[in-house]
């Protein structure tokens, strides 16, 4: 049976176009998704990072992980060491650079959320009724991997 997708869905939508908005019209340079990924993994998540690891972790592959890392290293949002009890293994570590970008991008979100906190459910709407897919079937619709997930 049709039905209009949830008002909670739009906000958390309009919470991400509210923070990517304001995020692209910033002076920081504008990260492709698998690079935020990867940046919020390893500011957020248990140390120590490594490029397998951290492939793991997204279930992506290290050649992506390795190419996420030379453009957040770039900009020095993170940076690489050699693991002084592994020498074959590579550590990633956090940046001040990397801190202060998202401490930033905290604050847009924050910004976002008083914003669609504000925003009537009435007010947002697609314009269109569809049946409603299940959020695992939008997740993994072209996805030869499902997703799991994240802890």
């Amino acid at each position: 049976m049709p039905h209009n997708i949830k008002a909670a869905s739009l906000k958390s939508l309009e919470l991400c176009r509210f923070a990517f908005v304001a995020g692209v019209r910033g002076d920081a340079p504008d990260l492709s998704a698998r690079q935020m990924a990867l940046l919020l993994s390893v500011y957020l998540g248990d140390v120590p990072h490594t490029v397998r690891g951290l492939a793991n972790t997204l279930k992506i592959s290290k050649p992506a992980v390795s190419r996420a890392l030379d453009r957040l290293g770039e900009l020095d949002y993170v940076r690489r060491e050699r693991d002084e009890l592994d020498h074959r293994s590579i550590l990633v570590k956090k940046t001040r650079a990397g801190a202060m970008f998202l401490a930033s991008f905290s604050k847009l979100i924050d910004d976002a959320l008083v914003f669609v906190e504000s925003v009537p459910d009435s007010s947002l709407d697609f314009g269109f009724t569809e049946p409603a897919p299940s959020s695992a079937d939008c997740l993994v619709q072209n996805s030869a991997t499902p997703l799991q997930p994240f802890m």
